[in-house]
């Protein structure tokens, strides 16, 4: 199953941007655009973001705990 990469500090901006965008989409302030929304929303709350996976990269805070075994 995949790993979370999105930490928690990314995870709340994504959801408060997602949630700006549908709330200007819906209001008719900015255009179409405004529903991809949906999907920086989605990213905050499942906590998983492709393009991080793809690069190697994350913002989940590293894990220091010697007893769990690394993948």
């Amino acid at each position: 199953m995949f790993r979370s990469n999105v930490g928690g500090i990314d995870r709340i901006l994504r959801i408060v941007a997602g949630l700006a965008l549908i709330i200007l989409a819906a209001a008719g302030t900015i255009g179409p655009w405004g529903w991809l929304g949906f999907i920086v929303m989605a990213t905050g709350a499942v906590g998983i973001w492709m393009p991080y996976k793809l690069f190697g990269f994350s913002t989940c805070a590293i894990n220091t705990n010697a007893e769990t075994p690394a993948e």
